[in-house]
């Protein structure tokens, strides 16, 4: 097991890892714990009780959070005519089509989400390799396959983040950073939570949410009592 430096050392102490937290109280001593130079994300980890190989059970989706992440998304969007020029009006980074494409595959990457237009999929379906491996292909379940790009690119730019069940059972998702206020990331977490809680699968059995535990980038991790949520 690697070696932890000092500093992590001393912030496991404000933690105790057997403890459960009200959620406030987790945020504030999370904040507490971060000694990193820079401004650290406050991440949560949700172990759910569904089982991730089963499909009727998979758990993904969407939300704005209210307060954002803290981190301005660079938008590409794919489309053609008058859906780019309201792309481009709405705020997207970047706006195209063919030559976008053939940019990508040569290399260009400077982007952090996908949108794109219904009748821009059969094109853009050729990077599926490329943007798949790197989770950025658009999705209609992540609404980032829409004719609304004015919406898409504007809820992207306002703190909507994709959470999506992985092979052991759990979202990670963002819901700030260190140096917001801890009511703000509270309400953060308490939409993500809830966004979770609607999205349970029908087949889902007993209890849904097992645990929830919020960390920053570099720090420990602190256990919320879930029954909060529940």
């Amino acid at each position: 097991m690697a070696k932890r430096g000092k500093k992590y050392q001393e912030a496991v102490k404000v933690i105790d890892r057997d403890a459960v937290y009200e959620p406030l109280q987790a945020i504030e001593l999370v904040k507490k714990a971060a000694t990193a130079k820079f401004d650290e994300s406050v991440e949560v980890a949700v172990r759910l009780g569904v089982d991730p190989k089963k499909q009727d059970q998979a758990v993904r989706g969407v939300v704005v959070l209210p307060h954002g992440t803290g981190k301005t998304k660079r938008v590409l969007v794919f489309a053609k005519g008058e859906k780019a020029k309201e792309a481009e009006a709405a705020g997207a980074d970047y706006v195209g089509d063919a030559d976008v494409i053939n940019k990508i595959q040569q290399g260009w990457f400077e982007f952090d989400v996908c949108v794109a237009t219904p009748d821009m999929m059969a094109e853009v379906g050729k990077l599926g390799r490329i943007l798949g491996g790197k989770g950025l292909m658009p999705n209609p379940k992540a609404g980032t396959v829409t004719f609304d790009v004015t919406k898409a690119v504007q809820e992207i730019k306002a703190g909507k983040i994709e959470y999506r069940l992985d092979r052991a059972g759990q979202i990670h998702a963002p819901i700030g950073k260190v140096s917001f206020d801890s009511e703000k990331l509270n309400e953060n977490l308490k939409a993500l939570v809830d966004a979770l809680v609607r999205a349970k699968p029908a087949a889902a059995k007993g209890v849904y949410l097992k645990n929830i535990a919020v960390s920053s980038t570099m720090g420990p991790g602190a256990t919320v009592n879930a029954s909060e949520f529940r």
